[in-house]
């Protein structure tokens, strides 16, 4: 492979210029930890890179009580893995940082790129999904913010055009005794792709399943809601058999593939299991901070 150009903008403006110009040929990297990988083994082909690690405007966390969390898409997987502010207001998205990879990898990839590289089983993006997160992405039509769960249309792929640029992932503040949690399941011990990955956030009154989102990751072409499960839940006062129930209506949801890491069918009963569990341990750690 032969690379024709290498680019390193120093600002958003400038980067969406350049964007623009190269059009499909053009791939934005930052951390490369996803992006090397596909150009190594020749499943990305690009002409020309665009690094965008050197627009420094675009790494922080800042937190405001009325607005709630904000991400800058260059801001490191270990970054917020370790961030006290995470962990103490949204931990469900720690949990899912500290999952991802190794140290060393987590190190170096950005929430951005990983948003970007719209894996099916990225471990980031179930916990976004149930803050309620969303994604602020920018090009030479304007800016415009999505959901996160809206996000991805296929694996690799998502609504943003060639033009466009991630630039801020926004969460808003949770209720008060609210809590989440996140869980997966590798081939086998140590860092590993996950074959499921669950993510759960419930708001509890008492006993009492207030509110409750759902998230499965690596059992379908996108991550995406447990929404028949969550219904079970939502407004009920929790009980064994309802987590049965739930975790079973994940289960159906799901529409998981065999490949290389797992069948299909040992999929869904990972989705059983690790929603029940994903779930309990959300309200438990709700009920505790009540």
């Amino acid at each position: 492979m032969v690379l024709l150009r290498y680019l390193a903008p120093s600002s958003v403006e400038e980067a969406i210029s350049l964007l623009s110009k190269y059009g499909d040929e053009a791939k934005v990297i930052s951390g490369g930890t996803d992006l090397l990988v596909q150009m190594k083994h020749n499943v990305l082909l690009p002409n020309c890179l665009i690094n965008i690690s050197r627009i420094r405007d675009l790494d922080y966390i800042k937190y405001d009580q009325t607005i709630g969390l904000r991400i800058g898409a260059l801001t490191t997987v270990g970054y917020v893995a370790k961030s006290s502010l995470i962990q103490s207001k949204f931990n469900v998205l720690a949990q899912g940082a500290r999952l991802l990879g190794t140290p060393a990898i987590q190190n170096q990839a950005t929430i951005g790129g990983n948003l970007c590289n719209a894996a099916p089983s990225a471990d980031i993006v179930p916990p976004l999904i149930v803050l309620g997160a969303l994604a602020k992405f920018i090009g030479i039509d304007g800016e415009r913010i999505v959901p996160v769960e809206d996000f991805f249309t296929g694996p690799g792929v998502t609504i943003m055009k060639h033009y466009q640029i991630l630039i801020e992932i926004q969460i808003p503040n949770i209720e008060l005794h609210a809590a989440g949690a996140y869980v997966k399941q590798t081939r086998g011990r140590g860092p590993d792709l996950a074959v499921v990955g669950v993510a759960a956030l419930v708001v509890m009154d008492r006993e009492t399943v207030q509110e409750v989102k759902i998230a499965l990751g690596a059992v379908a072409p996108t991550p995406i809601r447990a929404k028949k499960a969550e219904g079970i839940l939502r407004g009920m006062k929790l009980s064994d058999k309802l987590l049965e129930e739930s975790s079973q209506a994940a289960s159906y949801e799901s529409r998981p593939i065999d490949d290389i890491r797992s069948s299909a069918d040992f999929r869904r009963k990972l989705v059983a299991v690790l929603t029940k569990r994903a779930v309990v341990q959300a309200v438990q750690q709700a009920q505790s901070e009540a």
